[in-house]
């Protein structure tokens, strides 16, 4: 799967209060919390951000609380996928079990910038910056992990799965 788009980038322990802040959290309606996806951060983030478009951050993105509302409003607002140099490991699972892409490819982070277009191969874990004309390499998925993503996370994954034992 391949997935192509302009970067927004940030810098280092981008935390899940101002990628969804707290005082939204009263719901958990996907496109409420798209509306306010990264706005403690970049204020402006909702009204630039396009379909297929990709977040970048340099290390330890997605830090602070466990909220799963952090990973379902940047999939949410349609961002295809997030790479890092690192992630916190709750935001990481908390991405794949929702369905959101999230690569760590700390070279592709190094030679990136905001507005630069990237295309990212889901399955080889290739990245490339087609602004830059390079190409990086992330480590791709497990097969199971890729199944998750590929399913739209881990719920819909579940729910193919009981209804091919149904069949």
């Amino acid at each position: 799967m391949k997935l192509k788009g302009k970067v927004f980038k940030y810098g280092a322990d981008v935390n899940t209060d101002v990628i969804i802040p707290a005082r939204y959290l009263n719901v958990s309606e996907p496109s409420h919390l798209a509306r306010h996806c990264m706005e403690d951060i970049d204020p402006d983030f909702v009204k630039k951000v396009s379909p297929g478009d990709i977040i970048m951050a340099t290390t330890n993105f997605g830090c602070g609380s466990s909220r799963e509302h952090a990973p379902l409003a940047i999939k949410a607002c349609g961002v295809s996928c997030v790479v890092a140099a690192s992630f916190a490991r709750i935001f990481f699972r908390n991405a794949i079990n929702i369905g959101l892409p999230v690569l760590e490819c700390p070279e592709a982070v190094a030679h990136t910038a905001s507005g630069d277009e990237l295309e990212v191969d889901l399955t080889t874990g290739q990245i490339k910056n087609l602004t830059k004309n390079m190409a990086f390499n992330a480590k791709p998925y497990p097969e199971f992990m890729a199944e998750l993503i590929r399913a739209g996370g881990l719920i819909e994954y579940t729910r193919r799965r009981l209804a091919s034992q149904k069949a």
